[in-house]
């Protein structure tokens, strides 16, 4: 009896000894990948408020180029406005984010329209890949692998969204391991089916750190079609809360 005990004992001692130490690297390994979201994160946008302009070019086969342009300002990754600057047509058009309620403002409408993040702004791009500044508020991280590519090590990470209120339902994001530049990303929807792909491109010093000033946007579903985004201007700007609001908006320049 007393010898079933002890291997019973030994048993568990063995379990504990095997568990406890994976528990413990799992833990590591999430805060790793959290940790690299945030520092790529860093590298595309400033932590502090800020004001940049993007202009966007989407393409499609057999289609006419079309052109937008919009100015962005942001507030950490709670508060953003992003004000249509052209076409002339619909200037004055207004996204107003606040955690992850977003509204259009219409000069022509008197009341403002609830949006999804995840709906399309124009081409390839959502309303969240200009009005969300990171990924890090709105997705967990895992490690899935190590790729090498053409040289370089690259994270590829694992986004889970923390729920259905963010731009996209996962994303394989491949951020390098020297420097922490974002490289490329696939986006899925709900039913994990790829949509799009990204890469982030043309690095250039803009508002005191070398940033990428072009992101291209493909779709995989529609092959030839692709927005690309040009950012520039970027500056640092006071932006108090209140510009975050719907009575502030008319004030906007």
């Amino acid at each position: 009896m007393q010898k079933n005990s002890e291997q019973y004992l030994l048993t568990v001692i063995l379990l504990f000894a095997i568990a406890v130490p994976t528990a413990i690297a799992d833990t590591n390994d999430t805060e790793l990948a959290q940790t690299i979201l945030e520092k790529a994160d860093q590298i595309r946008f400033p932590r502090e408020s800020f004001q940049v302009d993007v202009t966007i070019n989407t393409t499609a086969p057999g289609q006419p180029e079309d052109w937008r342009k919009y100015r962005v300002l942001s507030k950490g990754n709670e508060n953003s406005v992003v004000m249509t600057t052209e076409p002339a047509s619909e200037r004055g058009q207004i996204l107003l984010l606040k955690g992850r309620d977003l509204w259009i403002f219409m000069p022509e409408v008197s009341q403002p329209v609830r949006l999804s993040l995840s709906q399309r702004l124009t081409g390839q791009v959502a309303n969240g890949d200009l009005a969300r500044a990171n990924f890090a508020g709105d997705y967990n991280a895992k490690i899935l692998r190590t790729d090498v590519i053409e040289g370089e090590k690259y994270y590829v990470l694992e986004l889970t969204g923390v729920d259905r209120g963010v731009t996209y339902h996962k994303v394989l994001y491949w951020v390098g391991q020297s420097n922490f530049w974002p490289y490329r990303a696939e986006f899925y929807s709900l039913s994990d089916r790829l949509l799009k792909t990204a890469r982030y491109e043309k690095f250039q010093m803009l508002h005191g750190a070398l940033r990428p000033t072009r992101l291209v946007m493909e779709d995989v579903l529609r092959t030839g079609e692709q927005s690309v985004l040009e950012y520039s201007g970027m500056k640092q700007r006071d932006l108090p809360d209140k510009v975050f609001t719907k009575d502030y908006l008319k004030k906007l320049d």
